[in-house]
């Protein structure tokens, strides 16, 4: 998003499928931290590799985060390297696999699910039991934890969540004389009279990047849809599933979304928000700090389908630790101290995402945009992942996020012009081809 915030179009940070071989990028120097312990150990570090989360503060203060870090006698020391998300996968892929990578990092959201199929994570379970020894396990906001859980262990530990939300521009609705919508039939109402004054009524961005995508699955997931049953199993082409598309074809066809959504880029659309022309849309959490229009930009309560349903998307960003470490104890102390400090960078500003923790969440520099506190109480609760209505995470969903099937469904949706069953048919053919 170029001056607003580069990273917000990946802090939800699903896993995607870019290809092609990239050298890893550090947009700060590496560094060794921790370091008058840090020959403990042999010399030997604990590799931490993180991703820019933030604004253009974030890079420093995460490193100031690290350095801060002093491991215990025998444990090693840490050295910081942020990772560019151009790439990001290959970068990982292509070091886990010639055992250069970290030992502990962030990363995509289902990155840890796909390095533990490869068999090169170190599941979290100790850390785990720490956590609840000490009080920390509390500390999680609902069902975190719980998504990180597979049958062979924890795969990782949430630290930062991207909630899919819906907000809407307060000078636009009191311009043509509309409350905040409540309802899809709101929605639409509002977006049809907001696109009869020139705005984009429904802002949404079906180009390059995971915005358009994401507010489709939000509106599957929100009449109670997804792509997946109760049982883990492929359900796309299901009733609840085609009443979201048939509604935002509807917004299509009535005017409410602009006619170059389908190729619109994620970039673009920030700057349509910016420049206070977009009415109604998804995004993420502290959407308006990222416009710059806190008072004007705000969240509303969850939208009911016309089912009458409520529910959202979510995305658990975790931390993760590999088995490539000097040390299995020191890559869970250096962990343990990262999600037990990580408040400084949501006190620092730096931070977009909601917080994994409920004790962050209570901070004074937290709740003065009040519009997080409503994403917290409001929106987290009733979300759901990208395995929806399934709870159970998988690698999978690293190929099916941010991949090709759902920017093509995305713009065949945006296009207007296909039946919605043959839309979600051929999203369940193209998934199974992507996961088998």
């Amino acid at each position: 998003m170029k001056n607003l915030l580069p990273p917000a179009a990946m802090s939800r940070r699903g896993f995607l499928a870019l290809t092609g071989a990239v050298t890893l990028t550090a947009s700060v120097s590496a560094c060794a931290v921790g370091g008058g312990n840090a020959s403990a150990n042999g010399g030997a570090t604990v590799k931490f590799w993180d991703m820019p989360w933030g604004d253009k503060n974030y890079a420093a203060a995460a490193q100031s985060l690290a350095q801060a870090y002093k491991p215990g006698d025998g444990m090693p020391g840490v050295s910081y390297q942020q990772v560019n998300w151009d790439g990001f996968n290959q970068t990982f892929s292509s070091a886990i696999a010639s055992n250069t990578g970290p030992a502990v990092s962030t990363g995509g959201g289902f990155q840890a699910f796909q390095f533990a199929k490869q068999g090169a994570i170190a599941y979290a379970d100790n850390l785990i039991d720490s956590f609840k020894k000490d009080g920390t396990y509390d500390d999680f906001l609902p069902h975190t934890l719980d998504a990180m859980k597979t049958s062979d262990g924890y795969v990782g530990i949430p630290w930062n969540l991207d909630v899919q939300v819906f907000w809407y521009r307060k000078s636009i609705l009191d311009q043509i004389g509309a409350t905040p919508p409540q309802s899809w039939d709101d929605v639409l109402d509002v977006a049809k009279k907001a696109s009869a004054k020139g705005y984009v009524g429904f802002g949404i961005s079906g180009g390059s990047g995971n915005y358009g995508p994401m507010a489709v699955l939000s509106l599957m997931i929100n009449n109670g849809g997804g792509l997946f049953n109760s049982n883990g199993d492929l359900d796309v082409v299901n009733d609840r599933n085609v009443e979201a598309v048939d509604f935002l074809t509807e917004l299509v066809k009535q005017g409410a979304v602009d006619p170059g959504s389908v190729s619109m880029k994620d970039d673009d659309l920030t700057t349509l928000w910016t420049n206070k022309k977009v009415a109604l849309g998804f995004q993420s959490p502290a959407f308006n700090t990222v416009v710059g229009d806190e008072k004007d930009v705000l969240v509303t309560d969850p939208l009911k389908s016309r089912r009458g349903e409520v529910g959202g998307l979510y995305y658990v960003n975790n931390i993760m630790m590999y088995k490539n470490t000097p040390s299995q104890a020191g890559s869970e102390a250096f962990t343990s101290y990262y999600i037990k400090n990580m408040k400084t960078l949501w006190q620092k500003g730096v931070m977009q995402g909601l917080p994994a923790l409920k004790s962050i969440t209570e901070l004074p520099e937290f709740k003065a945009n009040a519009q997080n506190t409503a994403v917290v109480e409001k929106w987290q609760p009733i979300c759901k992942t990208t395995a929806a209505q399934s709870s159970a995470l998988s690698a999978k969903l690293a190929t099916i996020d941010g991949g090709q099937a759902m920017t093509d469904f995305c713009q065949t949706v945006l296009a207007g012009k296909t039946p919605s069953k043959t839309i979600l048919t051929k999203l369940e053919s193209d998934i199974k081809a992507a996961i088998s």
